[in-house]
């Protein structure tokens, strides 16, 4: 045996007492054994046949350490080996998991193991595929997978060497293939891991057209598709994180739409979900990603999907990549991004009038859409009995239960679309023909119900509503071409009566519009430009506004201890892009506190962003991002928790006991506005008086002063805060719109204060009758 064999044996236990963590120590270990390791190394070049494979065992089995080189040179000179020493050799190396990768030894493995009969070789390719399956997961390369299991596919001769990982999805690949597949599926096979990029070159798309085309290929095509998500085998998990998977997986997806297969859209989109980072069993993969998504442009029946996905996964380099197959599909048609997504609006085999019934005695299940926000499920049976909900005897069995559910999940999680994205056209310039308009707007079954809702103008400037109601004295719109009506193009006088029309008829927008705030371009913002610093200073719970940051469409970094960080938007179709700073502030009970910082515009120039003056700025663009920067503050500053004055250093609560005498924004008038035209109509009107901030309300025990910013509550007299948690007690009383909750909360409040004396809750009475 090899002397200084022991020596190294001995560094590996010293080593394997210290942690990983103290490279320092690990360092100095290995400095200490470079010697005894080239001692090893001269006295293998001498070793003879023999003494080379014990030692190479004996390597394998130290862990604690890298001595690949070593083992590669033990195992290269040596020579003899049984099956049963190779099987073994394979097993340690396999628990080992120390970097025994090299390519150099494991060809010569491979040569080895065809030197035996194919029936003594079963125990050995068990523990060989392993360890071909450990190396892929964790060392090597897509490029270098494939050749270690071609170097290896001798010790198997009843598997061709296939690129294909040993993972769940590659091993159902391989079940189809079978133990001996056609050549010239091996040629497709071997051809589709070489696709490289999400797109794949002219040339390879040409060669794989050709190869689709033999006989079992698009079979072959369509089992790998459904093997993304289909049943495994036993013992198997679904990983693709394999590279030569992902390289297969990239190459597969290209050839689901090459062959049309049935299904490849939503098979594709599951996959690019879960390699995007939705999927616990897909580790994330940004380029297989990207490949599914570009492979998903050229399928008819996307965009819904690649639209979906817009709302789902966080990557921004992937949302660049879903807006160019989005853009790709449009061109395909001749129409432009925008245009392929309003046309492609699925209607979910909803009616005209947004409803879809199933029969199946004796009920009849009808699912209708009641406005922007509201889809409801009932059944109504053959005696007249009606249920809000699907009953219990639904005739069909739980297969047409599920379908309905299903369908309805799909219906609201369209609406849901369809609001955000009629509301991202207040930042476009852009109209429509008006029985363009109708067609893909007002008469769609789902957007309809959201077009409806809304007010729009006509080519004349006439505003109007699309059931035909227009302003009292105006004459009919013209049908020419039609637009989205917003506040910043319209006067005074007509805004005051849009929302005095919308109020009377009670008519729910699906968001803000005749009440919307509008935000104009100030002279201190003009000497401050390019920035704006009309939201900066203030004291946000950063939790609260990373959240409330992604639910409006923001691009957000999460802040860490003494960071700063943006939130970025896209705006006018991805022209335009604000940018909203952000620093921390500091640890107050628990939370991390940000201060805001400057709002600042880019204007999109070719593939990078330039940024530019506020004046140059779209009016609409600069309102609608001003607007949003205003919800965040407005929401998430610690002054809209009204107990945070007995916490926080002396900072925090100086500017906490600033905000009830500052200005109120422009979501507070508005809201102010609001309260002005709901309040005479509620029973409470004759207890109500508004005034510059607060909302006075007079109740039996005392007089309450409700801020319209924060919705704190203080008691006259004495100016004592209340703390009285909000229960949206307002009954059927109808709000305009309703963004942020603050509305309900402060009509909840007045509700309830207005009869203080019915109130039965003893921590609140407490704090009325100390």
């Amino acid at each position: 045996m090899i002397p200084s064999l022991d020596e190294l044996a001995a560094h590996d236990r010293e080593m394997a007492a210290v942690p990983l963590t103290a490279h320092d120590v690990r360092e100095k270990l290995r400095d200490r054994v470079r010697p005894v390791r080239r001692a090893v190394a001269a006295e293998l070049r001498e070793a003879d046949h023999e003494t080379c494979r014990r030692a190479a065992l004996a390597l394998a089995r130290l862990t604690a350490d890298d001595h690949s080189e070593e083992f590669t040179l033990a195992f290269t000179r040596s020579d003899g080996w049984s099956v049963e020493e190779l099987t073994e050799l394979c097993e340690v190396i396999g628990r080992g998991g120390n970097g025994w990768h090299d390519l150099e030894w494991i060809p010569l493995l491979g040569e080895r193991a065809a030197a035996f009969p194919p029936e003594r070789r079963a125990g050995l390719w068990a523990v060989a595929e392993r360890l071909i399956d450990e190396a892929g997961r964790f060392y090597l390369g897509g490029q270098e997978s494939r050749l270690v299991q071609r170097a290896l596919a001798p010790v198997n001769p009843e598997a061709p060497p296939l690129p294909l990982g040993l993972d769940g999805w590659g091993a159902l690949v391989r079940a189809h293939l079978g133990g001996s597949p056609a050549p010239h599926l091996v040629e497709l096979v071997e051809h589709l891991a070489e696709a490289g990029s999400p797109r794949p070159t002219k040339a390879w798309r040409a060669r794989a057209v050709d190869l689709l085309a033999a006989d079992g290929a698009a079979e072959l095509v369509a089992a790998a598709v459904r093997a993304f998500d289909g049943p495994l085998p036993a013992g198997h998990v679904r990983l693709l994180r394999v590279e030569v998977n992902s390289d297969m997986a990239r190459g597969f997806a290209w050839a689901a739409v090459l062959t049309g297969v049935d299904g490849a859209v939503a098979a594709l989109a599951r996959l690019a979900e879960a390699a995007a980072g939705g999927g616990r069993e897909v580790v994330m993969d940004l380029k297989l990603a990207g490949a599914a998504v570009h492979a998903m442009a050229e399928c008819d029946g996307a965009v819904e999907a690649l639209r979906r996905l817009q709302r789902t996964v966080r990557s921004r380099a992937l949302h660049k990549q879903i807006d160019a197959a989005l853009t790709t599909a449009a061109a395909r048609d001749g129409i432009t991004a925008a245009q392929l997504v309003e046309r492609a609006v699925p209607a979910h085999g909803l009616a005209a009038d947004g409803t879809r019934s199933w029969r199946c005695a004796p009920w009849t299940v009808t699912l209708a859409v009641e406005d922007a926000r509201t889809v409801r499920v009932s059944a109504r049976s053959d005696d007249g009995t009606v249920r809000r909900s699907l009953p219990g005897d639904l005739g069909g069995g739980p297969e047409l239960a599920a379908e309905i559910k299903a369908v309805a999940k799909e219906v609201r999680r369209t609406l849901s679309a369809e609001r955000a994205r009629l509301e991202s056209l207040f930042t476009v310039d852009r109209s429509w023909p008006y029985e363009e308009w109708a067609r893909h707007y007002r008469d769609h079954p789902i957007t309809g119900a959201v077009t409806r809702a809304l007010i729009w103008q006509s080519g004349d400037g006439e505003p109007f509503l699309p059931g035909g109601s227009f302003l009292p004295g105006d004459s009919e719109p013209v049908r020419d071409r039609v637009r989205l009506w917003h506040p910043a193009r319209a006067s005074l006088d007509e805004v005051r009566e849009w929302r005095e029309t919308v109020t009377a008829r009670q008519l729910r927008q699906p968001f803000k519009q005749a009440f919307r705030e509008v935000y104009l371009l100030t002279p201190a913002e003009l000497e401050t430009s390019p920035r704006s610093e009309r939201f900066a200073a203030h004291l946000v719970v950063h939790d609260r506004l990373y959240a409330l940051v992604k639910e409006r469409g923001w691009q957000a970094e999460w802040l860490h201890h003494h960071d700063e960080a943006d939130a970025r938007k896209e705006l006018a179709e991805g022209a335009w892009r604000a940018r909203f700073r952000y620093v921390s502030a500091g640890r107050e009970g628990g939370e991390l506190v940000a201060s805001t910082g400057a709002v600042r515009f880019e204007r999109r120039a070719g593939r990078r962003w330039a940024e530019a003056a506020l004046a140059e700025v779209p009016p609409l663009v600069f309102s609608e991002a001003m607007r949003d920067v205003d919800l965040f503050v407005a929401v998430t500053s610690i002054g809209a928790d009204p107990g945070w004055s007995g916490r926080g250093g002396e900072r925090h609560r100086a500017y906490w006991r600033t905000l009830p005498d500052a200005e109120l924004p422009p979501s507070a008038e508005v809201r102010r506005d609001a309260l002005a035209r709901i309040l005479p109509r509620t029973a409470i009107a004759g207890r109500c008086e508004l005034a510059d901030r607060q909302l006075i309300v007079r109740g039996d025990l005392r007089t309450y002063r409700i801020h319209l910013s924060s919705g704190a509550v203080f008691m006259e007299p004495g100016d004592v805060y209340l703390c009285v948690v909000a229960r949206r007690a307002t009954g059927r009383q109808f709000l305009p719109f309703e963004e942020d909750g603050r509305l309900a909360e402060i009509l909840s409040k007045a509700f309830l204060l207005a009869r203080d004396s019915a109130i039965t809750d003893e921590s609140i009475l407490r704090q009325i009758r100390p």
